[in-house]
């Protein structure tokens, strides 16, 4: 390999984990599925790190699954099933798993499982130019890599369902819709996640993830459980300290 396909930096409690496959606007393949897991695992073992950011180089941000990386001859025998076990479906898994905040910051185009990956995140920030779209349905494939799961809970089901038609919209359309959280750059939102209790953050996301798919009185309970560790935390009882010093 004469260059890495996944860059990985840690700066001011940072870490920033970019893919670099440009020539392909970083289009993912297997190499750099084994070297993003490898950067998530590294960013979420290091503990100086509190945010994470996910990133692509040269102005694209993933043109999603690398098709040309498989051999024509190989495409109409490929079970996708298996690919994507094997592939997407760890690393989608593992982004949900880990505790810190992730950002997407989608610096240019986001398509297909590009996008799918980035829907994964906690947070989404968009470029003013960066465009956005689910390509699967344009080749007679559906959407993957979690798109079918975040995608109705982020903009509900029939937006979901006219987006994964392949329309490309803009990032300001991305906004309106609530597909992402924001357009700019990550900066402010990465000052501001460097403020907040790291363990609070990981046990609010758990909850909320648990939301959509348990009872109202198992959350409740979750909630109970959650709240009694967040409360015997060096953050809360200093935060709460600091609140009294200041009344």
């Amino acid at each position: 390999m004469n260059e890495e396909v996944v860059l990985y930096e840690v700066r001011d409690q940072v870490a920033t984990i970019t893919l670099n496959r440009p020539q392909v606007k970083n289009a993912l393949n297997e190499e750099m599925h084994t070297a993003l897991y490898r950067a998530f695992d590294e960013a979420n073992r290091n503990k100086d790190v509190r945010v994470i950011v996910l990133e692509g180089s040269d102005g694209a941000f993933s043109a999603g699954a690398d098709l040309k990386s498989i051999a024509t001859e190989e495409v109409g025998e490929l079970d996708y099933g298996k690919y994507l076990r094997e592939t997407y479906n760890k690393l989608v898994l593992q982004l949900m798993n880990i505790e810190k905040p992730i950002i997407a910051h989608i610096n240019g185009i986001a398509v297909g499982a590009g996008l799918s990956i980035a829907l994964a995140c906690d947070f989404r920030v968009a470029a003013r130019e960066a465009k956005l779209g689910l390509g699967f349905m344009k080749i007679g494939l559906v959407p993957d890599a979690g798109a079918s799961y975040f995608l109705p809970r982020l903009v509900g089901l029939g937006k979901a369902t006219e987006l994964a038609l392949g329309e490309i919209i803009s990032a300001e359309e991305a906004e309106r819709i609530n597909l992402i959280n924001q357009v700019g750059t990550p900066e402010p939102l990465i000052a501001h996640l460097k403020t907040v209790s790291p363990s609070a953050f990981g046990l609010m996301k758990k909850n909320f993830r648990a939301g959509f798919d348990k009872t109202l009185a198992e959350v409740l309970e979750l909630e109970v459980e959650t709240q009694r560790v967040a409360g015997a935390t060096k953050e809360h009882k200093y935060a709460v300290a600091q609140f009294v010093n200041r009344a």
